[in-house]
């Protein structure tokens, strides 16, 4: 199908029924969170079902729904990061474990940020080749195999607690490769956080924590691109519909996997994550998709 676009904007969901909205915000907000890479499948699926692609606009504006979950689920670490940091500097403690971890999120940050602002043209642009069914194939069957890397060599050992700044820009640059699709900013940074040792539940938790600027600037930065685009009135009900469904999703998407990572390995993810990207790079060569 082709892309819709407004004012250079990849802007299809506008063109999409509350049925295919609602569809699509409880994949988007599951595999957000999961490192399966939502991109991924706010394409394959329109284009398995014969539906317009949202566009990537959709998918970053949705970001504010995973933002919504992460905060959600770890409001507690939130409210300790906030209030200790803060308590911390007014105290002149700069060894305060929760100063160290702001500290470490605001560093982990500026790597996407500088590459966000860098691509975002080619990212946003109608039928931008990033988003080429080709291209999030070879990402998903690349992260595949990364990750099973992490998971052959990672100890398991390591807390959020034990963090060193050094391990945040490591995590933080290979948060930049979420803005390839197919890559998965949970897959990308928790593949990091395993070759780092991390323990999965904990490197899982250090990859939410880290992610909740970039995942915040992204949703709120394309919200205010589409805010000054010349949307049609009834593409801002079917954005808040998606945002709320996808809000959901996402929670109980966060719950599961901290649940799974507890007592599973990331092996499933590493077998589904290399057979969907077989799948589309078979399905593209021969013409399927």
């Amino acid at each position: 199908m082709t892309n819709v676009c407004t004012s250079g904007l990849d802007v299809g969901f506008a063109s999409l029924d509350y049925l295919q909205i609602g569809i699509l915000g409880i994949i988007q907000g599951i595999t957000e969170l999961l490192p399966v890479s939502s991109t991924a499948h706010m394409r394959i699926v329109p284009a398995l079902l014969g539906w317009p692609d949202p566009g990537s606009a959709f998918s970053a504006a949705m970001q504010l729904a995973a933002l919504a979950a992460v905060v959600s689920y770890f409001w507690k670490d939130v409210r300790q990061v906030t209030v200790g940091s803060i308590t911390a500097v007014r105290q002149g403690d700069y060894n305060n474990q929760w100063f160290k971890l702001a500290v470490a999120i605001v560093l982990a940050t500026i790597p996407i940020g500088i590459a966000g602002i860098a691509l975002s043209s080619t990212l946003n642009a109608c039928n931008s080749p990033l988003r080429g069914l080709m291209v999030i194939g070879i990402s998903c069957l690349v992260m595949a195999v990364l990750l099973a890397a992490a998971e052959l060599s990672a100890r398991h050992k390591r807390t959020v607690g034990e963090m060193r700044l050094r391990d945040a820009l490591i995590v933080g640059i290979a948060q930049i490769g979420a803005l390839i699709p197919g890559v998965s900013r949970s897959g990308s940074t928790l593949t990091a956080a395993l070759f780092l040792n991390f323990k999965r539940e904990e490197a899982a938790r250090f990859s939410f924590l880290l992610g909740l600027p970039a995942i915040a600037l992204a949703g709120l930065k394309e919200l205010w691109v589409l805010l000054h685009a010349d949307l049609p009135a009834h593409a801002w009900p079917h954005l808040i519909f998606g945002l709320v469904v996808a809000s959901v999703s996402a929670f109980f998407a966060i719950w599961g996997l901290m649940k799974f990572l507890e007592r599973f390995s990331t092996w499933p993810f590493v077998i589904y994550r290399a057979v969907l990207g077989v799948f589309l790079i078979v399905a593209v060569s021969t013409g399927f998709l």
